[in-house]
């Protein structure tokens, strides 16, 4: 099982397009396997919103792939998502890694759009059955509490025949969900220990359903740091993380040298996960840029010499 080390951003840490251009640029460069963005639409902090970024994306690079972290799906139109989605996939000839989730209750996307928090869980439901049946149908109708469509179609359809769709959230309901109908699982601020206990939970719930995940179709992030504690970047947003969360910010933060770092991958792949978002902190453009390199150079190589990627096997029918 091959691990895949992508980059994602939380809040738009940089002083604008042309810095986030040129980290764009580097990664596509150095080999980084995919690049992140965490969906959030209203708030005081920099955000970038997830749809216009990947498609900027599609245009913008020719090798790597991109993603939502996790895409809030009671935010959104999923007729609307399920177009934006398959544009977006056919644009970058199929390098849309698309992820959805139910959002957090503390989100303030709920109040602004007037969305009932308790209704999120059945909202999400709804969308991604929408959403699937319009990537593969020709005429989609339905019929539930929140959504009703009658003979809808989208046209062209995704480029990747089977679009994946990553789900996330780690509480019963979203295991149960991505068991149902995901075809992967990202997780959120789970240490390794409690990614553990979802793959194989969701491995269960999938095998009592009559389906499978790919083993190497697991996700889970966390920032990283070369360098100490002591840097302000990262006292700021390790504080951040544990006021926002009430959680300790150790398990999400992987700070030290190029060996901290690994071993917290490893960490998760014994775990079984083996597709990562790394957030790099930095105060300014320049330390990230420098943390992106220095992860290109030094932890890259060695992820990919211990975990090499093997070619998927194929039987011809």
């Amino acid at each position: 099982m091959g691990v895949g080390v992508g980059l994602g951003c939380a809040e738009f840490p940089f002083s604008g397009a042309s810095a986030y251009w040129r980290w764009i640029d580097m990664c596509e460069a150095g080999g980084v396997d995919s690049i992140w963005q965490t969906d959030r639409i209203v708030g005081p902090q920099p955000f970038l919103e997830s749809m216009t970024t990947m498609a900027a994306l599609a245009g913008h690079t020719r090798r790597m792939k991109f993603g939502m972290n996790v895409v809030s799906l009671a935010f959104r139109d999923p007729v609307l998502l399920a177009k934006q989605c398959a544009t977006i996939d056919v644009l970058s000839e199929g390098r849309l890694l698309p992820a959805f989730g139910i959002g957090s209750p503390l989100a303030p996307e709920w109040v602004a759009l007037g969305v009932d928090t308790k209704t999120r869980g059945r909202r999400t439901d709804e969308c991604l059955e929408i959403i699937r049946r319009l990537w593969r149908e020709e005429s989609v109708d339905f019929s539930g509490a929140f959504y009703k469509l009658k003979g809808v179609t989208i046209s062209p359809k995704p480029v990747q025949p089977d679009l994946p769709m990553w789900i996330g959230g780690s509480s019963d309901a979203a295991i149960r969900r991505t068991a149902r109908i995901g075809t992967g699982w990202q997780a959120g601020g789970d240490p390794p220990a409690e990614a553990a206990r979802v793959v194989a939970a969701i491995k269960a719930a999938a095998a009592e359903a009559g389906r499978s995940i790919d083993d190497d179709h697991y996700g889970a992030g966390f920032a990283y740091h070369f360098g100490n504690r002591d840097a302000l970047a990262v006292r700021r947003a390790m504080d951040a993380y544990a006021k926002r969360t009430g959680r300790d910010a150790t398990h999400a933060f992987a700070i030290g040298d190029a060996d901290t770092i690994l071993a917290r991958l490893a960490e998760y792949v014994d775990a079984g996960v083996s597709k990562f978002i790394l957030r790099p902190l930095g105060g300014d453009d320049d330390a990230i840029l420098a943390q992106t390199r220095l992860l290109i150079e030094q932890l890259l190589p060695r992820a990919e010499a211990r975990w090499p990627k093997r070619p998927k096997v194929t039987t011809d029918q």
